[in-house]
């Protein structure tokens, strides 16, 4: 292992250097990206706006880092994103840093390159998520975790757990660096921190963590829920789901890269040296989520807490014509994508926009907006996607939103945190598939929606009425 007198050193200019350039490109590409706020994004948003401990899907860290965000730059798309990626760069130092304690100056530049190149960090400088803010985080608690069971310093251990913990915040997978450290305690003997380091780690972490904790047993554990009706085979059962196995695994060979991914796989089946560390702390997620895809669903980004560890990981497996190849791929990809919402709505397919589920959405709410302000009346849509883009891109319009009143548990945050009062009376826009009575008689739309935005051909038929509150509840 090279020391600080030795090969590590050297490591910090090139990489600091590599990291300022590719996030200046990317946040110079993001001025110019033309996709609407996302759904997603949106709602982080409008968590950001009421600061909380906890919140309906997710711990509380990016609606708290949006709203840091919102009051020192604005909240237009673009400054909504850019933190992304910035962390995204920070996460690429850490990796370098551990790169370099393993393996030397080289291995620390390609680690960093290799991870800025990946399709999912290229993503995440487009889009923000909870990956992205959990990303240094992660990162950090690993390479703190080395540093700790090597010295078995009081410092090191805390900010272990101190990382750990703020990742959490951010995302709930980050619950994999708890089993991951302690598969590297148990079978990695130089890497074992030793009890003390050890219940330092877990008291900070259980110490950064406990006001979500706190907020979730207030709430009745509604996170945990929401993660459980994520996960699906547990509250509908199991089955065995080859080919969703096979799609999420074939997903990952485009979330990494290609040829990324092929050298993570082989540095799996060959654990050589520090190899094996980094095997456990990548492993796990890569596993549990494959073991659900299997036996349910999994989304493609559900195991991006492989790729942190991973990133090393492939870095020692791969000779130097394998790195290139690695980082030459993943770049064509990633510049592929930031093109596609540059050039947006081109490339178009039959018509369409190839990127169709990223426009139109603040166009149909300007839309709803207007004809709002026009009647005189609240909004009340039925669709999440809807909803969450009304009270983004309403932000500033004075129009009261709604979600329908919930039947039993909240179906989501809208309403969970918005339903329609039970004591409302009045008149209502009312955005629905399916057109409402009043007296017996349907009631006519209030307007038809323009198409400009390609978004609305994905809510065909949600129509504008507007109607008594009567009416409505007679419907419902």
């Amino acid at each position: 292992m090279p020391t600080a007198a030795g090969p590590e050193r050297g490591w910090l200019r090139p990489v600091v250097l590599l990291v300022a350039a590719v996030c200046a490109l990317r946040l110079a590409a993001l001025a110019f990206n033309r996709t609407d706020v996302f759904v997603d994004e949106a709602q982080y948003w409008l968590w950001g706006q009421r600061l909380d401990l906890g919140y309906y899907s997710k711990p509380p860290l990016i609606g708290w880092l949006l709203r840091a965000v919102s009051e020192i730059a604005g909240d237009a798309p673009f400054w909504l994103r850019a933190p992304g990626v910035l962390l995204h760069g920070a996460t690429a130092l850490v990796l370098g840093a551990l790169a370099a304690r393993l393996a030397g100056r080289a291995a620390a530049l390609w680690a960093a390159g290799l991870y800025l190149s990946a399709p999912f960090v290229t993503m995440g400088g487009l889009f923000i998520s909870t990956d992205t803010v959990m990303a240094p985080f992660y990162a950090g608690a690993i390479l703190m975790f080395w540093r700790a069971a090597e010295t078995r310093g009081t410092g090191a251990a805390l900010a272990t757990g101190a990382l750990a913990g703020l990742a959490f915040l951010a995302k709930y997978a980050a619950i994999y660096l708890i089993l991951s450290a302690g598969l590297v305690a148990a079978l990695v003997p130089v890497l074992r921190p030793g009890w003390r380091a050890a219940a330092l780690m877990l008291s900070a972490f259980a110490l950064v963590i406990s006001p979500n904790v706190a907020w979730n047993l207030s709430h009745q554990l509604a996170t945990v829920s929401h993660t459980a009706d994520n996960i699906g085979w547990v509250r509908e059962g199991a089955g065995l789901g080859l080919g969703s196995l096979a799609e999420f695994l074939g997903a990952q060979f485009l979330v990494f890269g290609p040829v990324a991914m092929a050298a993570l796989i082989w540095g799996f089946v060959r654990p050589r040296g520090d190899r094996l560390a980094l095997i456990l702390f990548a492993a796990p997620p890569l596993i549990a989520v494959s073991a659900q895809a299997l036996l349910g669903k999994a989304y493609a980004n559900w195991a991006v807490a492989t790729y942190f560890a991973g990133t090393v990981l492939a870095v020692l497996v791969l000779p130097r014509a394998g790195r290139i190849a690695a980082v030459a791929v993943n770049a064509a990809i990633s510049l592929a994508m930031i093109a596609l919402t540059v050039t947006l709505p081109w490339p178009e397919i039959k018509g369409e926009p190839l990127l169709q589920r990223h426009t139109g959405r603040a166009d149909l709410s300007q839309q709803i907006l207007g004809l709002a302000l026009a009647e005189g009346v609240p909004v009340l849509a039925e669709n999440r996607d809807i909803l969450a883009d009304l009270f983004y891109t309403g932000r500033d319009r004075g129009v009261t939103i709604y979600a329908p009143r919930p039947s039993g548990r909240a179906a989501n945050y809208y309403e969970e945190s918005f339903p329609l009062p039970a004591d409302f009376t009045g008149k209502l826009l009312v955005i629905r598939a399916a057109p409402p009575e009043c007296e017996g008689a349907p009631v006519p739309p209030a307007a038809i929606f323009t198409k400009r935005g390609t978004w609305a051909k994905k809510g065909a038929g949600l129509t504008p009425y507007v109607l008594d509150a009567e009416c409505l509840d007679a419907a419902d």
